[in-house]
């Protein structure tokens, strides 16, 4: 329910005024909520377009009544639809005395259907002149004013269906949204591309080094987990011969929420065959650079005041040369696993004993760099003990062929050359197993059935994974991943305390 403390009495009398209203026309005989089909012929922006053609002719709209002013035995209401807003002009002798008398009682928020002939007042505006006045559903709710809106963030999430009514920009957020996923769906296909679906629920949450949402199978008695990633998967397809696939699918980590964090979120994973990570560069910096040319019509946006220029080349930095740069440590020159600790623990970082050179690499990178990476940057080289699933680079065996994508120095992307030796591979699950076994929650699993599929033969592989919540965010310049996900996840109301 809309509410609001303050005026509790006079909002529950409100309230029964319109289920009295409701009652009326029920007795009646004209309840709404009997009324099944509705023949609409054309939509606000369509008769806006399109007036030269339609002037004077018959149409029949249907929407939310949004505005209402009368002027005795005339009025002027605008009807809100799917694609925006439009005034219709009633008068009762047009649509008839009772008739009238009905509509002058229809409330805000009320859902009509009007037919009538498309004209333009004298003031200019494109208007519906009624002949026809139906109420279609009768709003019981108060709907937030228009000078006031609905902006508290938390009833904003929580009632998405009255926020979507009254705000127009989150519509077009949203719009852009399913722009932005058609496009990057059109860019895979044309490059031969296929798109599969995979298990959200498994035995194994594989793929990812996070903390998965357990489930109870009751028919096999098993403990289950909601996907954290859709890798092994896909990589299984891989090797079964489908060269190029991809997933969009929701994802599910058991971890904390912030602006950047969901526990649900949406993401795409994408492997072809015989490539590897340079191409996913490529792929990724020009799927991006298509998407926002698609959804906004540029590659240079401006997200909370900072202009990002999206249009590729990006640049490309090595994560140990991105140390050196934002941390003034080069680990060139850093030749063991103690050596490097004792450069965390100079750095205030938190240091265990188990914490390998790579460790510590991964650490300072993210203290120290991250904060800087705001136009379109890749980081490549990671150490191979924060890289369970990428392969090694032949030149350098302690870094894998791995980047991330960062753009407002958010990682938006990760992508690397996969792992396809069988042997290597099941040496990095072992020690991921010992990692949690020592108490480390999202430690990678062992996952017997994906060594053996890696054994058939895994071809050398290019993959990818794009935070879609995260892309657009910069492409709609929303503050929070909460603006651009339908239903983000909330804390039950009776928790709130």
């Amino acid at each position: 329910m809309i509410n609001n403390h303050g005026e509790e009495k006079s909002l529950n009398e409100l309230l029964q005024i319109r289920r009295d209203k409701l009652n009326h026309l029920k007795a009646m005989g004209k309840d709404p909520f009997k009324i099944d089909k509705v023949y609409v012929t054309h939509y606000s922006q369509q008769i806006k377009e399109h007036f030269d053609n339609l002037e004077g002719q018959r149409v029949t709209i249907a929407g939310r009544i949004m505005a209402k002013r009368g002027h005795g035995k005339a009025s002027f209401i605008n009807l809100q639809d799917k694609d925006g807003r439009i005034q219709a002009y009633v008068r009762e002798d047009a649509i008839g005395q009772e008739s009238y008398e009905l509509f002058v009682e229809y409330d805000m928020g009320d859902i009509i259907e009007i037919k009538g002939d498309v004209f333009k007042t004298q003031k200019g505006e494109i208007s519906v002149k009624a002949f026809e006045v139906r109420l279609l559903t009768k709003s019981l709710q108060i709907l937030p004013d228009k000078w006031h809106g609905l902006k508290d963030p938390d009833l904003r999430y929580r009632q998405r269906y009255v926020d979507l009514i009254i705000n127009e920009d989150v519509k077009k957020t949203f719009l852009v949204r399913t722009q932005a996923i058609k496009a990057i769906r059109e860019f895979l296909d044309k490059k031969g591309y296929i798109e599969v679906e995979t298990p959200i629920l498994d035995t194994i949450a594989g793929g990812a080094n996070a903390k998965p949402f357990i489930t109870h199978h009751n028919a096999l008695d098993i403990d289950m987990y909601m996907r954290i990633a859709t890798e092994l998967h896909l990589k299984r397809l891989i090797i079964g011969g489908l060269d190029r696939v991809y997933e969009i699918g929701r994802i599910f980590r058991n971890e904390g929420m912030s602006i950047k964090h969901n526990p649900e979120f949406t993401s795409i994973e994408l492997y072809e065959a015989y490539a590897d990570y340079n191409d996913m560069m490529e792929i990724t910096e020009n799927i991006v650079a298509y998407v926002a040319e698609k959804a906004l019509g540029t590659t240079k946006i401006v997200y909370q005041g900072k202009e990002i220029d999206l249009t590729p080349p990006w640049r490309r930095l090595s994560m140990i040369d991105a140390c050196k740069e934002y941390a003034n440590i080069d680990f060139n020159e850093v030749k063991t696993d103690e050596e490097a600790r004792e450069i965390a623990r100079k750095l205030k970082l938190e240091v265990t004993k188990d914490m390998k050179k790579g460790h510590i690499i991964s650490e300072v990178f993210e203290e120290f760099a991250e904060q800087h990476l705001v136009q379109p940057t890749f980081i490549t080289g990671h150490p191979v003990e924060v890289s369970p699933l990428a392969k090694r680079n032949p030149e350098c065996p302690e870094i894998t062929n791995r980047f991330e994508a960062f753009v407002n120095t958010w990682e938006i992307a990760n992508a690397f050359s996969e792992l396809n030796d069988p042997i290597d591979q099941r040496e990095r699950f072992m020690e991921q197993l010992a990692q949690k076994e020592a108490g480390d929650e999202e430690a990678h699993p062992l996952d017997e059935d994906f060594l053996n599929a890696l054994e058939v033969g895994l071809p050398p592989t290019g993959g990818l994974g794009i935070g879609i919540d995260r892309l657009i965010m910069l492409l709609t310049d929303s503050p929070s991943i909460r603006d651009v996900i339908l239903f983000p996840t909330m804390k039950p109301l009776h928790k709130e305390d």
